[in-house]
């Protein structure tokens, strides 16, 4: 049954039920200009982006896009870009011409770029210049037709008190090819769009999970869906239009794009946008911009807590801190609390339920917890083989029904029919994590049903690393596991058996620099040991898990 001990728990002030809008994402941009023109939307290491001019500049791209390159309702159009005031201008204006948004980590390479391309029928990119490399090789070869090319420096304006970024001070290209359309030029055509009567269950946003079998998935999600969670994000914080955000989360990643652009654009409050994380220059703009709430990972609160020079800010603004991905360390957590005397709040959400799924009640949150479920959602744990639900501190698999739970993955219908199951006549989305919940109701993480690596808060699946190394010329087989780190939580490791004619030449430090331009930084084995052997079962797999067990076992030894 539903699990419902938690709400003897449940933060004061926060609603159990959200009415989710019916509107669009794109609505919310327009409500918001309409509210607060002369408001800053976005501040910029020293540039203030109004609401007024982030809805001129999306309408001028949503225009582009439909009368130049004839993007239609429906449409996947590629986000390929760092963190800058192009991605918020990208996202509305993709979605104020109708299309879908399909966000993609800046890291990815050009392999990883044309199966995500190919996959969903990709014909436009918007992309950061520094990242044209990788993706132009694939314009005309793919689907790819289009490609409208951002230079983040457009968007400092005079000279900045802060260290910036190289890829924020280089200049912009102008030698980027014909095929190739530059920022400015597009928007200064000034066209408008058309409005195409995109609806609340129109696909929005398309973010890419990682595949079991080493092929990537699309999460289909609506206006509908991303929504339930902007909503409920702005609730669950209690945050309002006077709030200001240190948004410093990739915006590529759902977590980043819900709570870091989503959520303040749709109460009209201010992001204060970092491209690059830097502890000294994060503190710097909490001080100077007063700012009130923070979503992060573990490592970035690590990291900024280490500072040396911390004391000589002042941060008494932060009213709000939290985030997920990984877990934060309970002495780290104390010590944050100690300093400022703020709980850091965790959630847990995956691309699939478009962020959080659960949270940490701000006002009673315990350390190293999932938290309860977010409102409206219906949340239980149940054995994995029949489904029979479990009680108090009994390990199972967490499945989950709610209102930001996506449609299911796009054209994999064999793989939906995997990732939901029915019961008492709802609609539940398998996360396959093992997790328990304790006499409160809290939730906990046990374990992962599936092999997946959780890498700073980036996940990783063995399975396409491996594909890659087995593309290696020395490599017979290969096995990756997750191995512990003191900073990333996990980190990526090969074990690899070398083919007979390659052992004594071939260096681990060869295949890890081999891996470097053909996969995402966060993908790459950083450990690579070589062995004679890989454990194997009686059937002929490979034993990974003992692998990974032996790795943990030296930490606790």
């Amino acid at each position: 049954m539903t699990l419902t001990r938690h709400f003897a728990y449940w933060p004061k002030g926060v609603p159990t039920s959200i009415t989710v809008p019916k509107t669009t994402l794109y609505d919310n941009l327009l409500v918001s200009a309409r509210r607060y023109p002369d408001k800053t939307a976005i501040y910029y290491y020293g540039t203030a982006v109004t609401y007024d001019r982030l809805l001129a500049e999306a309408k001028a791209l949503a225009g582009y896009l439909q009368h130049e390159l004839g993007v239609k309702r429906g449409d996947r159009v590629l986000l390929y870009m760092q963190n800058a005031p192009q991605f918020f201008v990208s996202f509305f204006g993709i979605l104020a011409a109708g299309a879908v948004v399909v966000p993609m980590n800046p890291m990815n390479m050009t392999e990883e770029l044309r199966f995500y391309i190919e996959d969903g029928g990709i014909e436009t990119a918007l992309v950061g210049q520094e990242l044209l490399p990788r993706i132009t090789p694939l314009q005309k070869e793919t689907t790819l037709q289009h490609i409208v090319a951002a230079a983040y420096s457009d968007y400092i304006e005079g000279t900045p008190k802060y260290a910036l970024p190289d890829v924020v001070t280089a200049p912009r290209q102008t030698d980027v090819g014909d095929d190739v359309v530059l920022w400015a030029d597009a928007l200064n055509r000034g066209l408008q769009p058309v409005d195409v009567g995109t609806t609340c269950d129109d696909l929005a946003v398309l973010p890419y999970t990682s595949g079991t079998t080493g092929r990537p998935k699309g999460c289909m999600h609506t206006h509908r869906t991303v929504q339930a969670n902007v909503a409920g994000g702005a609730n669950a914080r209690m945050t309002t239009p006077e709030s200001v955000t240190l948004t410093v989360l990739p915006l590529f990643h759902v977590t980043g794009l819900v709570h870091c652009m989503n959520v303040p654009v749709y109460l009209g409050a201010t992001s204060v946008l970092m491209t690059r994380w830097d502890r000294e220059t994060a503190a710097q703009l909490i001080e100077d911009q007063r700012v009130t709430s923070w979503t992060n990972i573990s490592t970035m609160m690590i990291d900024f807590l280490a500072n040396p020079n911390l004391s000589k800010y002042d941060l008494s603004s932060l009213a709000s801190i939290g985030g997920g991905g990984a877990t934060l360390p309970a002495a780290v957590g104390e010590r944050l609390k100690q300093l400022f005397g703020l709980n850091y709040t965790e959630g847990y959400g995956l691309s699939e339920t478009i962020a959080q799924v659960t949270f940490n009640p701000p006002d009673r949150p315990k350390l190293q917890c999932m938290g309860m479920p977010c409102p409206d959602v219906d949340a239980r744990v149940v054995n994995p083989q029949t489904l029979e639900e479990l009680g108090p501190n009994e390990e199972g698999e967490l499945i989950v029904n709610g209102p930001q739970v996506f449609l299911g993955y796009w054209n994999r219908p064999e793989e939906n029919a995997k990732a939901f199951v029915e019961l008492d006549g709802k609609r539940f989305f398998r996360t396959g994590d093992l997790v328990r919940y304790d006499e409160e109701g809290y939730l906990f993480m046990v374990d992962r049903l599936k092999r997946m690596i959780n890498a700073s808060g980036f996940k990783v699946w063995p399975a396409e690393v491996e594909s890659l190394l087995y593309q290696h010329e020395a490599v017979q087989m290969a096995c990756v596991i997750g191995a512990p780190d003191e900073h990333r939580g996990e980190t990526v490791k090969a074990y690899i058996v070398l083919k007979a004619d390659y052992q004594g030449r071939v260096r681990p430090e060869d295949i890890i620099e081999w891996t470097k331009d053909k996969i995402a930084a966060y993908k790459r084995p950083r450990l690579v040991e070589f062995v004679d052997a890989l454990p194997m079962s009686g059937t002929g797999k490979v034993m990974w898990r003992t692998l990974q067990e032996k790795e943990w076992a030296q930490v606790k030894a």
